[in-house]
């Protein structure tokens, strides 16, 4: 969906349009979504950034990357992104770390013998 000038409405504004069926049944979050949630959490309360520039981030992402990504993928980006903005981190931190976690392969937990699978060990 793009921006529709027509009715002031942006790509990212669903609100009132057809969205189909609500599934209802419960989701078992996987660790690496609790830990998505509690660092957003936590970098609010440290003052880093708030609800509002999560949401900005967010929302800046344009439709691809918005129709894309997992919910707790376009927050894990949204952090980062506001991470890097207020100074807590440099693009150039988070590069090696994510090339440090890369490097790791997708059986890193195992190898490690905790019993992880590659998601849980990020």
């Amino acid at each position: 969906m793009q921006d529709d000038f027509d009715t002031g409405r942006r790509w990212h504004d669903m609100g009132g349009l057809p969205a189909g069926g609500i599934d209802r049944a419960g989701h078992d979050f996987a660790l690496w979504e609790k830990r998505v949630d509690a660092l957003v959490i936590l970098c609010g309360v440290k003052g880093l950034f708030s609800v509002d520039g999560l949401r900005r981030a967010l929302e800046d992402m344009g439709p691809q990357a918005f129709e894309e990504r997992t919910y707790y993928e376009r927050w894990v980006q949204a952090c980062a992104q506001n991470l890097v903005e207020c100074g807590a981190i440099t693009l150039e931190e988070l590069n090696a770390r994510m090339a440090e976690i890369v490097a790791r392969g997708s059986t890193y937990g195992e190898a490690q013998g905790h019993g992880e699978t590659a998601g849980d060990a990020a």
